[in-house]
């Protein structure tokens, strides 16, 4: 059985790829440093050499073999104090016949072992204590090899050695400081395009199944973007059949509930026997709540289809929606005996025209259904603080403040639920509400009497 593994354990992909890249890269940079101090302090010390092997040679050309054999050395004050004259190191040199005999120069390094007889010999040696760069070099005079000397003190190659680490350490330093930053950006850049496919995923609904663009995601995520596309679509097909259930059994429904409320009605109105009539007033009661169940089970279904439509929004004045809507209320008001009043001002948004007349109507159907016979219910419309907004207020007993965010869930009418209503009048006021990027208010009314809905959009001009 595959463990999952806690989520405490799982890591961003910018920290895995910050990880592989970042940790094989510090692990590098020493291996390269040092690299490039061998690469370049060789050629350096190779070039010192070559000019401690140049003062051999022109030592060496200061030889000469007289006549009778006799091998004589001859260089001058001048060209000696010439060659030993150097700001930072000490010189030495020693010309030594095929004898063996010293024929000028330096004692000391004429009796240092160096080299194993080649014609040129490097070497470091320690002579009179002291560490020096030597070179040996020999050269044919009469019948045999003579032996040119030549030995400096190390401060030249020591200098060379700290330049050399200095340029490297900095070279270094620099590397690591624009390293980290920009491995960061390229990270960040290489994955906008997952970022972007994260972000338009996350405010997608199922308000919103439209295929992904896939022209600009790059080669690695299109086979993530055709799946979700595919799924999208798997999706959409069934919230399409979903709400089609619901529309078309609401719909079937909607007829022999009418019949069944009309048989109740004329149930009451005929003449029946006294010990019927608590069972039929329930009979009636029982049928216009499950019309009114039907009906707004069709308005979810048509509020859910009206919002797929890729069109549909219209500049509209909600004081134009108040007064049709109005024409259907008000004699519904009458007849539950309540006093039904308009104060409407302009106030235009950009919205779907016919989801916003069944908002109001869901409200106005709670303000009559709760607020009881006798009671005043006022329908305003304007603009305040920036935003359109929509008030039904009523003098009747309200909702406790406990209550308020409950009674937007479907199906919760409250901890004293009233009326027969279904408990779904709120929450399809708070969804068209919220589809429209406006929001949902519960208040006390006037005096704290009753309850103020309130319903804020936002003003056409503010949305562009």
């Amino acid at each position: 059985m595959t463990s999952v593994p806690p989520a405490s354990a799982s890591r961003s992909l910018k920290y895995v790829l910050a990880v592989w890249l970042l940790v094989p890269l510090v692990a590098l940079v020493p291996i390269a440093a040092s690299l490039q101090y061998w690469l370049t302090l060789q050629p350096a010390l190779r070039v010192l050499d070559q000019a401690l092997g140049d003062e051999a040679i022109a030592l060496a050309n200061l030889l000469r073999v007289e006549p009778d054999g006799k091998v004589v050395y001859d260089i001058s004050e001048q060209t000696e104090r010439s060659l030993r004259t150097d700001r930072l190191d000490t010189i030495l040199f020693a010309v030594i016949a095929p004898d063996r005999r010293m024929l000028a120069g330096d004692a000391v390094l004429a009796r240092a072992r160096i080299g194993d007889g080649a014609d040129w010999n490097y070497a470091d040696a320690i002579i009179d204590e002291v560490s020096m760069r030597v070179t040996a070099h020999r050269v044919e005079c009469g019948a045999g090899w003579c032996e040119v000397r030549v030995a400096e003190t190390l401060r030249k190659r020591e200098q060379a050695r700290r330049d050399v680490l200095l340029g490297t350490m900095t070279t270094l330093l620099v590397m690591a400081t624009l390293l980290v930053p920009l491995t960061y950006i390229g990270i960040a850049r290489g994955l906008r395009p997952l970022m972007h496919l994260r972000d338009e995923l996350a405010h997608r609904s199922l308000d919103n199944l439209s295929p992904l663009e896939r022209r600009h995601a790059p080669a690695e995520l299109q086979p993530l973007v055709d799946s979700v596309n595919r799924l999208f679509e798997r999706v959409r097909d069934a919230a399409a059949r979903q709400q089609a259930f619901i529309a078309d059994a609401a719909h079937q429904l909607r007829t022999p509930l009418t019949a069944l409320r009309t048989e109740a009605e004329l149930a009451l109105l005929e003449p029946h026997p006294p010990a019927l009539a608590p069972t039929l007033q329930r009979l009636n009661a029982a049928s216009a709540r499950a019309a009114r169940l039907a009906n707004q089970l069709l308005a979810v279904a048509r509020a859910e289809t009206e919002l797929r439509k890729p069109d549909g929004m219209e500049l509209v004045d909600l004081k134009t929606i108040a007064m049709a809507v109005a024409r259907e209320w008000v004699p519904r008001a009458l007849a539950a005996g309540v006093d039904l009043g308009f104060a409407l001002d302009s106030a235009r948004v950009i919205c779907r025209p016919v989801l916003l007349e069944e908002l109001l109507a869901n409200l106005l159907h709670n303000a009559i259904e709760y607020a009881g016979r006798s009671a005043h219910v006022t329908v305003r419309t304007g603009v305040r603080d920036g935003a359109a907004f929509l008030e039904i207020e009523d003098n009747g007993p309200g909702i406790a403040t406990a209550d308020r965010l409950r009674v937007f869930e479907r199906f919760n009418r409250g901890s004293a639920p009233r009326g027969a209503g279904s408990g779904l009048g709120l929450s399809i006021v708070r969804d068209i509400a919220l589809r429209h990027a406006g929001s949902v208010e519960l208040l006390d009314g006037t005096d704290g009497k009753g309850l103020l809905v309130r319903v804020r959009l936002p003003m056409a001009s503010s949305l562009g």
